[in-house]
């Protein structure tokens, strides 16, 4: 503890420069006790929109829902009445959503969690009270789910990760007042202290779109940083458990693939193969917050394709989020302001286990499995042949007073010889009710897998946040040296080898009264930053102009950059290059319309050209952008998604088109029931080259079709068919075949599949 007042001081000190006052934020007043039901609650017994029987009179009650937007503080516009009430084995939740005027409930049948543009209603509890993660249950009128886990603070994980999955129950029902909306979610599948008696947090919700409305109780205002810390105590649950709780997952995948063999005897070729795969995955959970998970030949087939980003003349890796069964739970145990755990570098693991858990103001994870992907297509006099990396991770942290968290964390991956092991100490403290700081010191050690000299390097890592309705900012110092690396983790251009700098962000915002705006806002984006040398490499200002109405948004910026290349980040620079580039952009989304979302944006400027022709350094283009996402519901039961991203860049010099890129794509959803659908995504990517670049033509058509039973999401069914064309062609060549580029699409694989897996549970 003295170690940590320490620390905390340290905080303290760099903002009271410019801070005049310092005051813990107290803990939220609000509350509700709950009683132990005698049997489960039912729609039955709120007939006619209010309690009706001895077993509802009994709950738990809590209404006098208070606006965050579109005005913080305000009373919700319409009446929320939410009741509570548990037994050994579950914690239910009624939800009575009055409405003046029911027709205008946005109500679509989606499949799990692909319910957005519809009213909901949701749940949050924070199961161990520490202020810091929690579980969100969320409801449409019709009874379709949604669930995340929420997490306080700055990591990757921050906020609400989509990717936990539970098993829960729910229903819906709109009548001529609104509607209703059961939630039962069994205690099996939280995880929460072995005490006697349990004290929780607890927040309630709902969402009215049509309105751009969210209201909470208790209040969950803007004018305060963290949202837990928001929330009211839970009191009344006694003597729970999860009691026994075992999972085994075991699952089957078979596909059927033609495809294109680039190294067939001979020259490239078609040929067919078919594919089989088990696999089992188990989940222990013990002492009530402990969880061991197992895997076996990991299931890590994936059936939900990512979003489509453009790629094409970026310097920076895409991330994409996390989806596998096994990385998920309690992902944010490892979680830290630098990404240090991106586990889609463990790309094809044989069997790992993960131990995640807490005791008392203690949280401990750790992780050990393999990876086969280092070793895979290699040739056999490559020594990487058939090597497989080895990989473990271990963190621990201790809560402190009122939000306050410090830890550790150690990562090893070892491939051959070589090794890259990483050592983090961090620490998140909350200074007051708007101000909240992180820091974190991080020490790499590398040792080449194939033989040469060990380097290690350093990272410092210090934020500042400010949260409130009037003024926010969020300033961030990034120092890292050159010899810093990190091979399970993510390096986006802040947190980049031999990159120190900083970035900020402010925003004013204002809320006039009487007007057809809910709010405007002015804000602007800094950046600095030099490499270890004391070069600058990158500057930025980008100031912005927003303003909210009740059912659309209006975003104005431009930006400014001055970016300096220097040989060691372009091949074939011989001293380094500064190159200043900006833009104008424009943002419109819109939300009126039930049946219709849309969301524009258009980016007009210039920008650098990283692949310019062969012998050529970089330059600066003129570019221009487009970005249109629109979302239609035609039917109740039908979703149609579509998004198309155009990009251009020409030269400034005569030289003529660098380059097009267009990516089109549209998923249309048909939902037969709660847990059968049909998808089918098109996706047409094309790359138009032209003389300013040493990009080719390329040009892809996917077709995707996916027949879905879901029970839960462990327990379900999926067949599918995947097309894939490209423009390339087969050609014999003095007696061998070649792959040549062509104008034409020609199909160049495809797959039919089966994925099936089930849930045994006690």
């Amino acid at each position: 503890m003295r170690v940590s007042r320490y620390i905390k001081a340290a905080a303290l000190a760099v903002i009271a420069a410019f801070l005049p006052a310092l005051a813990n934020a107290a803990d939220n007043a609000h509350s509700v006790n709950i009683p132990q039901l005698t049997q489960a609650p039912q729609f039955s017994d709120f007939a006619g929109m209010a309690p009706a029987t001895a077993l509802a009179r009994q709950m738990g009650k809590i209404e006098g829902f208070v606006q965050r937007e579109p005005t913080d503080g305000a009373p919700a516009s319409q009446r929320t009445e939410v009741y509570l009430g548990y037994d050994q084995e579950r914690l239910y939740a009624i939800f009575l959503a009055f409405d003046s005027d029911p027709s205008q409930i946005r109500a679509n049948l989606a499949s799990r969690e692909n319910i957005g543009g519809d009213d909901t209603v949701e749940l949050t509890i924070d199961t161990f009270n520490d202020q810091r993660a929690a579980y969100t249950f969320r409801v449409t009128p019709l009874g379709m789910q949604w669930d995340a886990r929420w997490t306080e603070g700055f990591s990757n994980r921050a906020g609400f990760d989509t990717t936990w999955e539970a098993v829960w129950d729910s229903d819906g029902e709109v009548n001529d007042q609104g509607y209703m909306v059961r939630i039962a979610v069994p205690l099996r599948g939280l995880r929460f202290p072995e005490t006697a008696e349990q004290q929780w947090r607890v927040q309630v919700g709902r969402q009215i779109p049509r309105i751009t409305e969210e209201s909470f109780w208790p209040p969950y205002s803007i004018t305060r940083d963290g949202r837990l810390n928001q929330a009211a105590l839970l009191n009344g649950i006694r003597n729970v458990s999860p009691g026994s709780n075992t999972q085994i997952i075991p699952f089957m995948f078979a596909r059927s693939v033609d495809s294109v063999n680039p190294s067939a005897p001979g020259g490239p070729a078609f040929e067919r193969d078919t594919e089989y795969d088990l696999g089992v995955d188990a989940k222990f959970v013990f002492n009530d917050a402990w969880v061991l998970d197992l895997t076996l030949n990991p299931d890590f087939s994936q059936v939900e394709s990512d979003e489509p980003q453009v790629t094409v003349n970026e310097r920076f890796e895409v991330q994409y989020p996390e989806r596998r069964p096994f990385f998920v739970e309690n992902a944010d145990f490892f979680a830290t302001a630098s990404i240090l755990l991106f586990t889609r570098r463990i790309v094809d693991p044989e069997g790992g286990l993960r131990l995640t858990g807490r005791q008392g103001n203690w949280g401990f994870g750790t992780m050990l499995m393999n990876d086969e992907a280092p070793g895979l297509n290699r040739a056999d006099n490559d020594p990487l042949n058939g090597e497989k990396a080895n990989i473990a991770v271990f963190r621990a942290y201790r809560d402190l007073q009122g939000q306050d968290r410090v830890g550790m964390m150690f990562t090893d991956r070892e491939l051959l010889d070589g090794y890259n092991r990483v050592l983090s100490m961090d620490g998140k403290f909350r200074l007051n009710q708007n101000w909240v700081t992180n820091l974190e010191l991080i020490g790499t050690d590398t040792e080449p897998t194939l033989g040469g000299d060990s380097i290690s390097g350093i990272q410092r890592n210090v934020r500042i946040d400010r949260v409130a309705r009037t003024y926010n900012t969020h300033i961030h110092y990034v120092g890292t040296d050159e010899d810093f690396r990190t091979q399970l983790g993510f390096q986006n251009r802040f947190f980049k080898s031999d990159i120190s700098g900083i970035h900020n962000r402010h925003d004013v915002n204002f809320f006039p009264e009487n007007s057809i705006l809910n709010s405007w806002s002015v804000g602007g984006m800094l950046v600095y930053q030099d490499d270890q040398a004391g070069t600058k490499v990158y500057s930025e200002v980008s100031p912005s102009f927003n303003f909210n109405f009740p059912t659309s948004r209006i975003t104005v910026g431009m930006q400014d950059v001055t970016e300096v290349l220097r040989p060691k980040d372009f091949a074939g620079l011989l001293a380094s290059r500064v190159y200043d580039y900006g833009n104008v952009n424009l943002r419109y989304r819109n939300t009126a319309l039930a049946s219709l979302t849309f969301d524009l944006q258009y980016r007009n400027g210039t920008a650098l050209n990283l692949v310019p022709p062969r012998g050529t350094m970089p330059s600066v283009a003129d570019s221009v952008r487009y970005d249109v996402s629109v979302l239609w519901r035609p039917l109740e039961r039908l979703r149609i998604d579509n998004s198309f991203v155009y990009s251009e860049l020409e030269s400034r010099r005569g030289a003529g088109k660098v380059f097009s890129n267009e990516i089109f794509r549209s998923s249309w959803n048909y939902q037969f029931t709660r847990e059968m659908s049909l998808r089918f995504i098109a996706q047409y990517e094309q790359t138009d080259a032209g003389p300013a670049t040493r990009l080719t033509d390329d040009e892809n058509m996917n077709f995707d079709v996916l027949l879905r039973y879901v029970i839960n999401p462990w327990s379900a069914l999926y067949l599918g068919y995947n097309s894939n064309s490209s423009n390339f062609d087969i050609v014999e060549v003095e007696g061998e075949r070649e792959i040549v580029t062509t104008d034409d699409l020609k199909k160049d694989g495809d797959q039919f599949f089966v994925k099936f897996s089930y849930m045994f549970q006690r």
